[in-house]
């Protein structure tokens, strides 16, 4: 897959992303796997990657500032 932002290749990688939720809550999903460009660092997450993140993120305690939780862990 070629990267739409420098249109370099995409590879497939593994790593940790940040999501905000809501106002107060931070949720750090380890693991991830993505297609990242080695170039500018832009990265895709595919349709069933996304479905998995998505169940942790609706999951998580939103009354805590900062979770951890791993994508192995819902995968």
């Amino acid at each position: 897959m070629i990267c739409t932002t420098c249109g370099g290749d995409l590879e497939e990688r593994v790593t940790d992303l940040p999501f905000k939720l809501g106002d107060r809550t931070i949720v750090i999903v380890k693991d991830v796997p993505v297609l990242q460009c080695p170039d500018c660092h832009s990265y895709l997450l595919r349709d069933p990657v996304m479905a998995v993140v998505e169940r942790l993120l609706e999951s998580a305690n939103r009354s805590i500032e900062l979770a951890i939780v791993r994508y192995a862990d819902a995968a």
